[in-house]
C-alpha cells in the first residue's frame, strides 16, 4: 500500500481502481470546463497569513452546521451514482461520515436508497432533493426522506436542465455499466472492482427504481432522467416544497446575490454557494470567486455554506476565513471511496482535517470558529471587474 499525504495520493488509487467511465463521471465539467478548472485554481490565488510566537496549544476544528455539531465544518456533498464507485458506495460513504462525525448528503440519484443508507447508519443525515415534473413522486420522495428520520432537506436549485458533459456522454454513462466491447475491455481490467460489485446490495438507483411507474431496467430509467427534471422550477416552488418538508432546509446551487437573498426570502436554513462542481453552466464563476459577494448581500441572516473546488483542508480553511459557515466535499471523498471504500472516506476526512488544524496553528488560530479575513491576502478585485 502506498503511503497516502494527500487527496491526490487517492485520487491516483481511484482512477486505477474504477470503471473510466466512473472516474470520468467524477473528474469531469460541462462544455470546455473552464469553471470546473477554476474551482480549483481560483482558491490558489488566496495566500495565507502566517503568524508566529502564538500559543497554539489547545486547537479545536469542531463547528456547527445548521445548529448540528460537527467535528469540523465539512460536510459530504451529494454525489449521484456513489454505488457505482464502490460497492455500497453510499452507504459506506454515509458510516465514514457518522463515525467522523460530519453530516453525510444522500443525493436523489444514488445507487443506494434513502431506506438503505438509513438502516446502515445510526445518525440522521441529510437527503439531497431534485425538482422533478412528477410532483406524486416528488412528495412521496420527501415523505421517505421524513420515515428515515433524515435531519435536513438539502434542495439542488441549479438542474433544472442538465449541463452536457461531453465524456459521460462519449462513454455512455449508465448505472451498471452497458455492457458494449469498450466498456467490457475497461472493466476487464477492474476485476477487484467488479468482484465487490457482484456482491453490492444495489446497482441501479435506488430511490427511482420500484418507486416510478413504468422503471425497471436501466434503459427506460435513463430515459425518465433526462426528462424529469422540473424546468418551471421557482421560487414559489421552492416555498411549498419548504412548507411540505416542514424541517431544516439548505438551498444548493447559489452564485448571485439576487438568489441569495430570495432563498433568505423564502426562509431558509443555509444557502450552498455551488455552482455544481463546475459541471452545469460553465463560464460561472467559481463558487470562491462568488462568496464575497453573497455574504455582502446576506450577511449573517442565513448561514452561508461553499462546496466546488475544495481539495484540502488549506481550501476550507480558505473558504472559512472569507465567511463561509460550512463546506462540503464531493470528489475529495470520492477518490477514496474509489480508492478503499469506507476506510479511503475516512482517509480523506483525516487528511482534511489534519491539513485544517496544521494551516490554522501556522495562521495563529487555535480555533476554527475564530478564522476570519485577517488570516487571508486576497488579491485585489478578487472577485473581477465586470461590465454592469
Amino acid at each position: 500500500m502506498p503511503v497516502i499525504t494527500n487527496i491526490n495520493d487517492l485520487k491516483r488509487i481511484y482512477e486505477r481502481r474504477v470503471p473510466r467511465m466512473f472516474f470520468d463521471y467524477t473528474e469531469s465539467g460541462s462544455w470546455t470546463e473552464q469553471t470546473f478548472r477554476e474551482n480549483t485554481s481560483d482558491f490558489d490565488q488566496i495566500r495565507l497569513r502566517q503568524r508566529v510566537a502564538v500559543d497554539m496549544t489547545g486547537r479545536t476544528t469542531a463547528g456547527t452546521m445548521i445548529g448540528e455539531e460537527v467535528a469540523m465544518p465539512v460536510a459530504l456533498a451529494p454525489v449521484g451514482i456513489t454505488g457505482m464507485q464502490h460497492a455500497d458506495g453510499e452507504m459506506k460513504a454515509a458510516r465514514a461520515a457518522e463515525k467522523f462525525g460530519v453530516p453525510f448528503t444522500l443525493s436523489t440519484m444514488s445507487i443506494n436508497s434513502i431506506e438503505d443508507v438509513a438502516g446502515f447508519t445510526g445518525k440522521p443525515f441529510w437527503f439531497q432533493l431534485y425538482m422533478m415534473r412528477d410532483t406524486d413522486y416528488v412528495s412521496r420522495l420527501i415523505q421517505r426522506a421524513k420515515d428515515a428520520n433524515c435531519s435536513a432537506l438539502v434542495i439542488t436549485l441549479d438542474l433544472q436542465i442538465l449541463g452536457q458533459r461531453h465524456k459521460d456522454l462519449k462513454n455512455g454513462l449508465s448505472a451498471p455499466p452497458k455492457l458494449t466491447l469498450k466498456t467490457m475491455a475497461n472493466l476487464a481490467t477492474k476485476w477487484a472492482w467488479g468482484i465487490e460489485m457482484l456482491s453490492a446490495k444495489r446497482r441501479e438507483f435506488g430511490n427511482i427504481v420500484g418507486h416510478v411507474q413504468g422503471i425497471s431496467d436501466p434503459k427506460s430509467l435513463s430515459t425518465w432522467a433526462a426528462e424529469s427534471f422540473d424546468p418551471s422550477l421557482d421560487w414559489d416552488k421552492v416555498a411549498k416544497i419548504k412548507e411540505e418538508w416542514g424541517g431544516k432546509v439548505i438551498l444548493k446551487g447559489i452564485l448571485d446575490a439576487d438568489d441569495a437573498k430570495m432563498a433568505l426570502k423564502v426562509g431558509a436554513d443555509a444557502i450552498v454557494v455551488s455552482n455544481h462542481g463546475g459541471r452545469q453552466l460553465d463560464g460561472a464563476l467559481s463558487s470562491i470567486r462568488a462568496l464575497p459577494s453573497i455574504l455582502e448581500a446576506v450577511g449573517d441572516q442565513i448561514e452561508v455554506h461553499l462546496d466546488s473546488g475544495i481539495r484540502s483542508g488549506q481550501d476550507v480553511l480558505k473558504a472559512l476565513a472569507m465567511g463561509a459557515k460550512g463546506t462540503y466535499i464531493g470528489r475529495a471523498f470520492i477518490y477514496g471511496l474509489g480508492a478503499m471504500g469506507q476506510p479511503g472516506v475516512t482517509k480523506a476526512l483525516e487528511i482534511i482535517q489534519k491539513e485544517l488544524d496544521t494551516t490554522m496553528a501556522l495562521c495563529g488560530e487555535t480555533d476554527v470558529n475564530r478564522l476570519g479575513r485577517h488570516n487571508l491576502l486576497v488579491p485585489e478585485e478578487f472577485e473581477g471587474r465586470w461590465q454592469s
